[in-house]
């Protein structure tokens, strides 16, 4: 049974990897993820560009573990020297845009749930969520299914782990800042220039740490990623524009990091753009987390963001592939991490379930 859902699961992500599917414009791959459950005879429903079913056998009594991966993804970088749209396999690997992010997490979990979909009698009820608009934490994704699909109790979410246990997740704010000082003309004396008051809020910025270290996810990393300032030569500009990217530790929630900031950082205004995408985390004595440890897999703090953000649950990342790929030039997963992943997904859910 589990090489014929090996099997299905590749040949749907080869369908996945040549049906363009940037966030928001899911339909064609979630028409591939229907026929998908089709073939399985299981029973979905979908929900805009977002697939979902729960197990044949569910129970209300019994709580509810979410299998949740996404199949947007998004542009292809101008590095790409494969089809990002053709699905091509070399030397073991399958090439094509959301092989790694997350298309084979996504196939892999498909299969996990399909091997436990007729069991009766389990621990947890399942519910999987093929979700949409991940890449751009749109409004149309995993968030908008929380009040859809059953209650969830625990999650796994699937992204490129190399199939060790993300036991916890930095969150993300960014904001938008304002560095201001007195326009002039360039040949005129000014000693507020926005640009020159603008050096030392960097340096502020750059030496700036957050109190708080978390033993999973380490220190809160602040960084400045743009600056824009100025439209002529001739003219010093009233303002300089900043926006600062803050991965926030499970030692603080969204909201304690923008309060910190607008207090003390030396700009004139300091915005969020949003406090949604908070860090997440999962006990390590957690059933899930020990049935991992138990089957040889590691345990580590993830840096980057994924549709965890959204959940209230405990939740776990994990999948086949590696994070390093993701987004990158002819991305790729290896055959074998995807056979790999879908035998550790069942026998960590065998534990539990």
């Amino acid at each position: 049974m589990i090489d014929k859902l090996t099997t299905r699961a590749i040949q749907l992500l080869k369908a996945l990897i040549e049906t363009p599917s940037f966030s928001s414009e899911e339909d064609k791959t979630a028409q591939h993820i229907e026929q998908w459950f089709s073939h399985q005879n299981i029973a979905f429903k979908r929900t805009k560009n977002n697939i979902w079913a729960t197990n044949k056998y569910f129970d209300d009594s019994k709580p509810t573990l979410l299998l949740n991966s996404h199949h947007d993804t998004v542009k292809p970088n101008s590095g790409y020297t494969k089809n990002p749209f053709k699905a091509i396999v070399e030397d073991g690997k399958l090439y094509g845009l959301g092989s790694n992010d997350a298309g084979g997490c996504l196939v892999s979990l498909l299969a996990a749930f399909g091997y436990f979909y007729n069991k009766k009698n389990l621990n947890y009820n399942l519910v999987i969520v093929a979700s949409a608009e991940e890449e751009s934490s749109g409004n149309n994704g995993l968030n908008s299914m929380l009040s859809v699909i059953p209650k969830v109790d625990v999650a796994i979410v699937g992204e490129p782990t190399l199939m060790n246990l993300a036991v916890a997740e930095k969150g993300l704010v960014v904001f938008d800042a304002v560095v201001k000082g007195t326009p002039s003309h360039a040949a005129h004396p000014n000693d507020d220039n926005a640009i020159y008051n603008t050096i030392s809020v960097l340096e502020w910025f750059k030496n700036y740490t957050f109190d708080k270290s978390s033993q999973a996810l380490g220190d809160v990393k602040l960084t400045v990623t743009q600056i824009n300032a100025g439209q002529q030569h001739n003219a010093v500009p009233a303002d300089v524009k900043l926006v600062v990217d803050v991965r926030v530790n499970d030692k603080y929630t969204n909201q304690e990091i923008v309060a910190i900031l607008q207090k003390e950082a030396p700009c004139d205004h300091i915005i969020p753009r949003s406090t949604k995408l908070n860090s997440s985390s999962i006990p390590i004595d957690h059933p899930l987390v020990i049935a991992g440890i138990e089957i040889g897999r590691s345990t580590y703090g993830s840096p980057t963001l994924s549709d965890q953000a959204v959940l209230s649950c405990p939740s776990l990342k994990l999948g086949p592939g590696d994070s390093t790929r993701s987004h990158s030039a002819d991305e790729f997963i290896h055959i074998n991490e995807i056979e790999e992943g879908i035998k550790i997904y069942i026998e960590l859910l065998e534990k539990v379930l």
